[in-house]
């Protein structure tokens, strides 16, 4: 018998300060990694799905970002 799956893992990278595009307040935005493994027998073996997120700190409305734009807010936030 063998024992398979998914499992998810959520990373947070940066804290920034942007306006949310919805409640429309300058906040801080936790800019999260969330990336989705195939497990074997409860071994995570490899990813299958990474994707980024902002999350409003204020309101808690969540905004999808392109991994080439999280990157250049690591970027910003780091230098």
């Amino acid at each position: 018998m063998i024992i398979f799956g998914t499992k998810g893992y959520l990373y947070r990278l940066a804290i920034l300060t942007l306006v949310c595009g919805r409640c429309g307040n300058p906040s801080a935005h936790a800019l999260r990694k969330r990336v989705t493994k195939v497990t074997l027998f409860f071994v995570p073996l490899f990813p299958v799905s990474t994707k980024y997120a902002t999350q409003c700190t204020f309101c808690g409305a969540e905004q999808q970002v392109p991994r080439e734009e999280a990157e250049r807010f690591q970027a910003q936030e780091a230098g």
